[in-house]
């Protein structure tokens, strides 16, 4: 995710980093060179080649076009702010755990059950994290976890709601040696199911893309109105033609590739969420109510944080 202050003029002018133009850089220069060809044939062969259609019909194509952009980008977006909310309860649900479990099995004598549920916790984020990001859960989860029960992990579906169900395992346990009250063991269980509510919701948005349909549909419409827009203004505009048509391909296909990097939040794209970042918080909590060194918040590196 880009983190930086609002950008003065010189920002927004040379800016690269965060911006969506070295995406689309390609595409623009696509557009701008058939804009140039469009104006030098109209200006060498004005009679043959009339280049006169208007436009009152771009106008039309524009503004609809531009509904239908803001309709995809406002469905990327939620899925993107939805899936922060998520973990954001994540961060909230382990504090409070933390809290929880110190308060209902407080001594000394408690000591080794609350420091695995804590770990267990923090092996749950650790593996939710790598399977939001494609990578090894297993691997993620290990170093949180007793050797033996890791590579259990192996045989599960979900290494993530494996964790879990050893954790409640652990509780229920608790409960029947008579060190946990039912009404304990039922606040304990509900944070471990909004932990549980959060993998859901993670999955359901990483399973779940926009239809491919409304992304085809933009695609082709975005395409066929920026190399038919020269040809509404050269007969108007002439040699600044090339320099619309640039800005309204910057603008279509810009807002397109914004909308496929909201679309994964959980991506390594400049503006996907900083799940580094948030996972180091989930560390931090766990860490400090372990009593072990809490390590700083990750920073961004050139404006991005990951």
């Amino acid at each position: 995710m880009i983190v930086r202050s609002r950008p003065n003029l010189m920002a927004i002018l040379f800016t690269l980093q965060g911006s969506i133009l070295p995406r689309v850089a390609l595409k623009v220069g696509f557009i701008t060179l058939a804009a140039i060809v469009v104006v030098a044939v109209e200006r060498a062969w004005p009679d043959p080649f009339p280049m006169s259609a208007g436009i009152g019909p771009f106008t039309l194509v524009g503004l609809a076009l531009s509904i239908f952009l803001s309709f995809r980008n406002g469905a990327c977006y939620d899925r993107w702010w939805e899936a922060r909310k998520a973990w954001g309860t994540l961060i909230l649900e382990a504090r409070a755990f933390a809290r929880l479990l110190v308060a209902l099995l407080p001594g000394e004598q408690h000591d080794v059950f609350r420091r695995l549920a804590l770990r267990r916790v923090m092996a749950f984020a650790t593996a939710l994290h790598a399977q939001m990001r494609r990578e090894d859960e297993i691997a993620a989860a290990a170093p949180w976890m007793p050797e033996a029960e890791a590579a259990r992990l192996r045989d599960r579906a979900s290494p993530a709601d494996a964790v879990l169900v050893q954790l409640t395992a652990d509780l229920g346990h608790t409960q029947r040696a008579g060190q946990l009250t039912d009404i304990q063991f039922g606040l304990l269980e509900q944070k471990i199911a909004a932990l549980g509510q959060v993998q859901i919701v993670c999955e359901r948005i990483q399973g779940t893309p926009l239809p491919f349909a409304y992304t085809l549909l933009l695609y082709r419409t975005a395409w066929i109105y920026c190399l038919l827009l020269p040809f509404g203004l050269a007969g108007t505009l002439g040699w600044v033609t090339p320099f619309v048509a640039a800005l309204v391909a910057y603008t279509f296909f810009g807002l397109d590739a914004l909308g496929d990097e909201l679309e994964d939040p959980f991506g390594l794209e400049p503006n996907d969420l900083p799940l580094d970042a948030l996972l180091r918080v989930v560390e931090g909590v766990v860490l400090d109510a372990l009593g072990e060194p809490v390590p700083p918040p990750l920073a961004p590196e050139g404006y991005l944080l990951r």
